[in-house]
């Protein structure tokens, strides 16, 4: 069995929390043995065993990959037009999802498959090893069938959104196009998702309808996902936390009880997580969500980049980091740990965004000595190196 032995490692980042290590586990002068795409020993560098293969990280931080736990990647048509309209002040609304649709029911299943490809290396070269895929651009059976099919490719974490919007064909007739969903294209799409997610929001899905999706979703095996409080106060943080709900994504504008709920959630595989999505904010001027008041609440908090063709068209979690620390008040230490173990939490995962033995050997090396560069030093490329099941993906 070949081994790999990471070493010369200025700053580990564990995840583990130790005593003196802080929530980030942080060890130095340790090195790292992976063998079969799992991290095997991590110990003292002067008694690392020997290996088959050496990556000196040059006094480089090694970090866990980044899990980005909300990512809508299965899309054509481009909407750089409207981001130019939102920042000349036009609002956001939520409405070019319709525009995005159309060019992604008329996209060949190549122009789809090179696009999420695309979009998956482009990640996996900023640090990003496990990613959440959605589909939600089709919404016809067929459509978001082949969706899914397609991220099932480059993911295990594929969620099922055919509750993205109403379509046109659709329009003033959501009813019948929730029984669609929770009927021929819930059965179609099960097959190649593992989680169902709503967006439960004014101008989409309200909550009755929210609730009868996800309640028939759950029955079929999926996990549960929402898009809640993003574009103003509504019912879907609470009504994601009465349902067990891995985890509920945006979450900007929050009540009193809806900190509360979260706060207090509990399921037998963890709390429901409060996934961010700061690239959302940046790309629609809209407020940024308060991380400060729910990590001081006691919330699980994730980071995600939200990348999609409208709102975030962002891959870089380690620009979502930055922008965590800058705007949203999380030290640079939580923007790490929501980062990495934290959307670990919110795709219920325990192999991934920490170091052990056991885990999976995802992880990144930094060209810089401490994660705190990855705020620090916003918009460089410090990803030195990025292995993937033990195996190298990229040098940079």
């Amino acid at each position: 069995m070949s081994s790999l032995l990471v070493d010369d490692i200025g700053e580990l980042v564990t995840n583990v929390p130790t005593t003196g290590g802080g929530p980030l586990g942080l060890r130095r002068d340790v090195a790292l043995l992976v063998e079969a795409g799992r991290v095997v020993w991590i110990g003292p560098a002067r008694y690392a065993p020997a290996a088959d293969r050496r990556i000196d990280a040059g006094g480089g931080a090694v970090l866990p990959g980044f899990v980005d736990s909300h990512a809508h990647l299965v899309f054509a048509g481009d909407r750089a037009a409207e981001f130019a309209a939102r920042m000349a002040g036009e609002p956001y609304t939520g409405g070019g999802i319709r525009t995005t649709v159309g060019a992604t029911r008329a996209a060949s299943d190549d122009d789809l498959r090179d696009t999420v490809r695309r979009l998956r290396d482009e990640a996996m070269r900023q640090g990003t090893t496990t990613m959440e895929i959605k589909s939600g651009y089709g919404l016809t059976v067929a459509d978001e069938a082949r969706s899914l099919r397609i991220a099932a490719e480059v993911t295990p974490e594929t969620t099922f959104l055919g509750a993205h919007v109403v379509p046109a064909e659709y329009a003033g007739r959501p009813d019948d196009y929730v029984g669609l969903v929770c009927g021929p294209m819930l059965t179609a799409a099960t097959p190649y998702a593992r989680w169902v997610d709503v967006f439960c929001e004014r101008g989409a899905f309200d909550a009755d309808h929210a609730r009868a999706i996800l309640t028939v979703g759950q029955a079929a095996g999926l996990g549960l996902r929402l898009h809640a409080n993003q574009l103003g106060p509504g019912p879907g943080v609470r009504l994601g936390v009465e349902l067990g709900a891995a985890s509920v994504d945006h979450c900007t504008h929050l009540s009193d009880a809806d900190v509360d709920a979260l706060a207090g959630s509990a399921t037998t595989d963890g709390p429901t997580v409060a996934t961010l999505l700061p690239g959302a904010e940046f790309s629609t001027r809209s407020p940024y969500p308060d991380a400060r008041r729910l990590l001081d609440a006691g919330v699980t908090v994730a980071l995600a980049t939200d990348c999609n063709p409208g709102s975030s068209y962002t891959s870089s979690m380690p620009f979502c980091v930055a922008l965590a620390v800058r705007e949203m008040r999380m030290t640079p230490a939580e923007a790490v740990w929501a980062a990495t173990a934290g959307g670990a939490r919110a795709l219920r995962r325990t192999d991934v965004g920490v170091l052990r033995p056991g885990t999976r050997a995802d992880l990144m090396i930094l060209d810089a000595p401490s994660h705190l560069h990855l705020a620090y030093r916003p918009g460089v490329p410090l990803i030195r190196q990025v292995l993937h099941n033990g195996v190298p993906q990229c040098r940079l």
